[in-house]
């Protein structure tokens, strides 16, 4: 019987993510507390996002949701409270930040807040929020034609991994005569137990309830999983293994590893580790 067995939200793109027993599935993403999945970004002074690809030490930065704030701590610096609730319009500032070929329209947060992030990363930048009004949505390429809403995350709403596809790959990294590596290192939404390893690549949909989610293209891998997720500091890239055998041609021979995936029923239901998932493949 395949089961949810991990529900990880991020509401800072490339930060620290929060594993949760349950979430609201939202069309854009999970959402726990009226708290989005990537709703916050690092970006610099231009407005280009930053990640952990060039700055690993966002890992260290670990969110806590509470009553009306995020709580942010990292090594070395002083708690930081943002505030939950969005900024009266008088008080709002904005700037027009770049996510990919996007540009979006964001709030941008306090100097205070601008200056702690800097400090964490070592180089000047500040963090925004996705405006209310902004509208960003996946590659129709991938969803059929399907206007699919998402925020900050690289491209889709959610990102599915089965543990065994994990454990393959460790399989394969013990026998190269190295340590496996922990689910994090690739900061999926939803982890699936029960399923046979890669059986995501040939799913049509994962029904949870009332939920479904449809994966629609395969996740290409940068070198964000060479990145300890608790240290901040890269190390050994498992995409030298991955390449191997995880090529995909229709991706220009990318190394993937998880789907990504669109909501296309359940708005609004409540996914929870250990709930039953049916996985209908497409074919």
């Amino acid at each position: 019987m395949a089961v949810i067995s991990e529900l990880v939200l991020y509401p800072i793109k490339s930060c620290a993510g929060i594993s949760v027993r349950q979430a609201t599935l939202t069309t854009a993403g999970l959402s726990v507390d009226n708290v989005y999945d990537r709703e916050w970004m690092v970006v610099d002074e231009h407005g280009q996002f930053l990640t952990q690809r060039e700055h690993p030490r966002l890992a260290l930065v670990s969110p806590r949701i509470k009553l009306d704030t995020i709580e942010l701590r990292a090594p070395g610096m002083l708690r930081l409270e943002i505030p939950l609730d969005l900024p009266a319009p008088e008080n709002e500032v904005l700037r027009d930040v770049k996510l990919w070929d996007d540009t979006v329209l964001a709030y941008d947060c306090d100097e205070i807040t601008a200056t702690w992030f800097s400090q964490v990363i070592g180089t000047p930048c500040r963090l925004v929020r996705f405006h209310a009004s902004a509208k960003r949505f996946a590659s129709t390429k991938w969803t059929g034609g399907v206007a699919a809403p998402t925020l900050f995350s690289d491209g889709y709403p959610v990102l599915l991994v089965g543990s065994a596809s994990l454990a393959d790959l460790n399989d394969k990294l013990k026998a190269a005569g190295r340590e496996p590596l922990p689910m994090d290192r690739f900061r999926p939404n939803v982890v699936v137990d029960g399923i046979e390893a890669f059986e995501e690549d040939y799913a049509e949909s994962f029904s949870a309830g009332a939920a479904v989610l449809k994966p629609v293209k395969p996740c290409p891998r940068c070198p964000i999983p060479a990145v300890d997720q608790a240290t901040g500091v890269p190390g050994p890239d498992p995409l030298d293994i991955l390449q191997a055998y995880r090529k995909k041609p229709q991706l220009d021979d990318a190394v993937c590893f998880g789907m990504n995936c669109i909501v296309t029923a359940g708005e609004g239901e409540r996914l929870f580790v250990g709930q039953q998932v049916t996985a209908a493949l497409s074919f």
